[in-house]
């Protein structure tokens, strides 16, 4: 292993000061993962750690998992580490929490640095494989640590103070979006609850008359026969009857069942009626002969 942090006068670093310290610089790296460790620096402790999770990830490997890729963002506030895609925030290791650097001459992808975390005080070493930029990412690290230690004397320590409070302050920030996050899937899943509980009342009866597949009302016998009302509102008026009866091939009007009544015949035909009638009568009393009669010649 070989420490970054061993800094010579006539080192030549490779990025701007202004790039770490008003910027940052990016890498991209596959991330192995992270592992607590005994000790804040150590070569056999970096060592043992890289070990464990190589080891671990072959045995994800063969069960088909792949190696997540991250962004690491540089500069002399501390490491961030991100999804690519979404550059959502991962890690957040913070300058002042790293203890060690150190890149693998074994294997020249490896490069690791050990962070200790804000909340559980723990010592986690962070392993990372980068085909190309494993020596470079690790002498980048350690610029940023060689500026920051200038601002420092500079500012006579306050510098790191205020850093110690950005830094609290942003991870304040992390936690309260990830809550927010959590809250915005819970309410939205407390909505659709409740538009599924959501039951239309069964007693509302549609303004609208069914009607079946020719577009006409169904007959009920419960329901009385009223016309529709026009498409206005108002009521249809009655159907208009014809002021002139039509007549017949004989000339005379036509049988209507519904308007019939007692008939009004010329007096020669009521006569004639009226003798028929008596005589078809008497006809049919006399001993229980049964005469026949002609209407036409008038006779029995």
């Amino acid at each position: 292993m070989n420490r970054a942090f061993n800094r010579k006068k006539d080192k030549s670093w490779m990025h701007t000061p202004e790039a770490l310290a008003k910027h940052f610089i990016a890498y991209n790296a596959k991330f192995l993962g992270n592992t607590e460790v005994d000790q804040p620096k150590g070569t056999e402790i970096v060592k043992d750690a890289v070990r464990k999770l190589k080891f671990q990830r072959h045995i994800k490997k063969s069960e088909g998992q792949k190696i997540p890729k991250v962004e690491l963002q540089i500069s002399i506030y501390g490491v961030k580490i991100l999804e690519p895609k979404s550059k959502e925030v991962q890690y957040n290791c913070q300058l002042h929490r790293i203890s060690f650097c150190a890149d693998d001459k074994t294997d020249k992808r490896i490069f690791t640095f050990i962070c200790k975390d804000s909340e559980s005080n723990k010592h986690l070493c962070y392993v990372f494989d980068s085909e190309k930029c494993a020596e470079e990412i690790t002498l980048t690290i350690g610029q940023a640590f060689d500026l920051a230690y200038k601002k420092f004397l500079e500012s006579g320590g306050k510098d790191v103070e205020t850093r110690k409070q950005i830094g609290g302050l942003q991870k304040r920030i992390q936690d309260l979006e990830a809550e927010n996050s959590e809250l915005k899937k819970q309410l939205q899943v407390l909505e659709e609850q409740l538009m599924i509980a959501q039951v239309p009342p069964g007693n509302s009866m549609s303004s609208k008359t069914p009607t079946d597949i020719f577009d006409m009302v169904p007959f009920s016998p419960m329901t009385p026969l009223v016309p529709l009302p026009a498409s206005n509102g108002s009521a249809p008026p009655p159907p208009a009857r014809p002021t002139e009866m039509r007549k017949d091939i004989f000339g005379a009007e036509p049988f209507d069942p519904f308007t019939c009544g007692a008939a009004d015949f010329p007096p020669d035909i009521q006569s004639k009626l009226d003798e028929m009638q008596e005589g078809f009568k008497m006809g049919l009393t006399v001993e229980g002969t049964v005469f026949s009669l002609d209407p036409l010649e008038g006779r029995c």
